[in-house]
């Protein structure tokens, strides 16, 4: 029979870790919030300047842009994937690491060098652990808030390399947020841009024409060469506002099951807890009865 005493400690260590995981849940809940209307509006303006790009490139301009152009060569290609600096947030860090996996066989396959990127602490680690590479370049400043000031440094050194023909590829590996109740892993493709597929996508108007619908002043090409450079960092932006709106929802649905386990766990406990304590009590009383008994015989 189990020792009451001993069931006793382990429900209340069971009943802090609820405290804990209740927590938990609370804090990953308002930060989604917040994550989430910060990914809301970036969703927005994403999908607009994607749409006016596409409406200026549907014009009649002989304009051309390294960022648009396809490259033949297969030099170097980046891959860069976001996952999280803290854990306990279920199958997050897992998911995306095991869609870049084959993306990163893939890319290694076809180009002569293949360059590992990752943000967050845990990415790092199963990397290093379950294909035994290390990252070459790693962010860990990002957290539930990531910054437009933080990305751009980012953006601005991939589209250098990418112009001055270091990298010929840049795929990213993150969670996209579709709504609160469901999130998949993402492998896009953001260098080159080609043909800024997705905006109808996202919700924007198609071009009604192939003729352009604006005024330049003073010309398209002088707003392409500042709009498609905006463009790609806004992308790469909004990866990782989706990255980090996600990371709160898996944090939050793990820290639910764990306090709804720990629940059961409790109501377990106690029911073994009081058969073994009228369990003891009735060993007790026999005792006592025999003793009795004993004594009257004697």
């Amino acid at each position: 029979m189990a020792n009451p005493r001993t069931l006793d400690k382990r429900r209340k260590s069971v009943r802090n870790i609820k405290k804990i995981t209740r927590t938990m849940e609370l804090i990953a809940t308002a930060r989604f919030k917040q994550a989430m209307d910060r990914a809301s509006a970036a969703t927005a303006f994403t999908s607009r300047i994607t749409q006016l790009v596409k409406d200026l490139t549907a014009a009649d301009l002989q304009f051309e842009h390294p960022l648009l152009e396809k490259r033949d060569s297969k030099k170097k290609a980046v891959l860069l994937v976001l996952t999280s600096n803290r854990g306990l947030c279920g199958g997050f860090n897992g998911n995306i690491c095991r869609a870049a996996f084959p993306r990163l066989a893939e890319l290694q396959a076809e180009y002569d060098e293949v360059e590992l990127r990752i943000s967050g602490k845990k990415g790092i680690a199963i990397f290093r652990i379950q294909r035994k590479r290390t990252a070459d370049v790693s962010y860990l400043q990002f957290e539930d808030k990531p910054k437009y000031e933080e990305v751009e440094p980012i953006a601005v050194e991939l589209l250098d390399a990418f112009q001055s023909h270091e990298i010929d590829r840049l795929d990213v590996a993150y969670m996209k947020f579709v709504s609160s109740s469901r999130q998949e892993p993402c492998l896009e493709t953001l260098l080159p841009l080609g043909s800024l597929e997705g905006a109808d996508a996202e919700g924007s108007a198609p071009s009604e024409s192939k003729g352009s619908m604006y005024e330049f002043i003073p010309s398209a090409e002088s707003i392409l060469e500042e709009v498609v450079p905006t463009s790609f960092k806004v992308k790469l932006f909004k990866c990782f506002l989706d990255a980090a709106v996600c990371e709160q929802i898996a944090r939050m649905v793990a820290m639910k099951a764990a306090t709804e386990n720990a629940n059961d766990l409790i109501k377990f406990l106690s029911r073994e807890y009081n058969r073994a304590r009228q369990g003891r009590i009735t060993n007790e009383i026999m005792e006592i009865i025999g003793g009795v008994e004993a004594l009257a015989s004697s």
